[in-house]
């Protein structure tokens, strides 16, 4: 039984050690002279249990999740993206241009198409580090995170220039037509319906990894490249498309951001969303079925900050500090590995124990 409890623990391994960061947390609060219960009740009454601070959860759920997901893809097959925010960047430079630029069609095609060019923007980044990594071997940690930058200063580029709308006092392009809009799914808030795809795909993701061919493929790649090579699997091929597929779902969170929140490409106008995506993946542990959780506890922590300072004088930037030790506490437990054969053992070697003990106590 208690071999038992220890397992259930150890698979929930992941919420306790949240529960473990956020108590530490505490801990930053008073230390700014605020009431910890008060301070997280307030963060989280504000950010899940109030109509507009709910849209607003949402709104920023929608590309932590889908950066997650970005990340979780490459991780089954052994490789690190940390470069979800220059994809990000790329799928809204693309999906901007399609917007803008095609010429004039039925709306639900000129949508479908701005879709799929941001997609294709973000998997287009993605291809550089992933050929780099599969036929040079080259490290896809360094080369993602170089092309954060360039993708970043790219979006800059077109929005202070060829794209910037005339007279604009801040560098951005004109605004998409209004039928490309993302549907609303919660007025009279922002939150649009890109949460709901990303939910979905998430979905998707997770029976494609768990009971197709595919996903077989891509998680022995992961655990054992030999094994998978030796098997027949072509190693190189899962590398590039798993690092394809994540820079697509990445390009498409950068197509939501553009066609349901800003309505036009910005400079700098995501708040970190990419890298926010690593630390969704990490706490739901690299499967897909959990990262919807993840991104919205996070986005929820983001939405909540401010209102938290406003009400209980507490700084916004303890919320980033909360989600560092999130970060530290959610890769400690995931280091951790539990064997079922050495509980095992010592109990039963406790219950040995035991029994002498009860053996000397009926003798005397």
């Amino acid at each position: 039984m208690t071999a038992r409890i220890m397992e259930v623990l150890f698979a929930t391994r992941t919420a306790w050690a949240v529960l473990a960061a956020l108590i530490m947390g505490s801990t930053l609060i008073l230390a700014g002279g605020g009431d910890p219960i008060e301070a997280y009740r307030t963060l989280f009454g504000e950010a899940f249990f109030d109509r507009f601070g709910f849209g607003t959860t949402l709104v920023k759920m929608s590309p932590i999740l889908l950066a997650g997901l970005a990340v979780v893809i490459p991780l089954r097959a052994g490789l690190f993206n940390v470069g979800g925010e220059g994809q990000l960047y790329m799928g809204a430079l693309f999906s901007s241009i399609a917007a803008l630029y095609l010429p004039p069609m039925p709306w639900a095609l000129h949508l479908t198409l701005c879709v799929l060019a941001g997609m294709i923007g973000g998997a287009v980044w993605a291809l550089i580090p992933a050929l780099l990594k599969a036929y040079r071997g080259i490290n896809e940690v360094i080369v993602t995170l170089l092309l954060n930058y360039i993708a970043i200063h790219l979006v800059s580029y077109a929005a202070g220039g060829p794209m910037m709308e005339e007279g604009a006092p801040y560098p951005y392009s004109s605004e998409i037509p209004l039928d490309l809009m993302l549907p609303l799914i919660l007025l009279p808030t922002d939150a649009h319906a890109g949460v709901l795809v990303g939910v979905v795909l998430a979905l998707v993701l997770y029976v494609s990894m768990r009971y197709t061919s595919f996903g077989f493929a891509m998680n022995t790649v992961g655990f054992n490249p030999r094994a998978a090579e030796y098997a027949g699997i072509n190693v190189r091929r899962q590398m590039v498309l798993a690092m394809t597929i994540g820079g697509a779902l990445a390009g498409l969170a950068g197509t939501f951001e553009v066609l349901g929140v800003k309505y036009r490409l910005f400079q700098n106008f995501s708040n970190g969303y990419g890298f926010d995506g690593i630390v969704a993946a990490f706490m739901a542990a690299a499967n897909p079925i959990f990262v919807p959780l993840s991104a919205l506890f996070l986005a929820g922590l983001k939405a909540g900050a401010q209102l938290m300072q406003r009400a209980t004088g507490v700084e916004s930037t303890v919320v980033d500090a909360i989600q560092g030790l999130v970060v530290m506490f959610v890769a400690a437990s995931l280091a951790l590995r539990f064997q079922d054969t050495v509980w095992a053992q010592i109990l039963a070697k406790r219950r040995d124990n035991e029994a002498v003990i009860e053996r000397k106590k009926s003798n005397a």
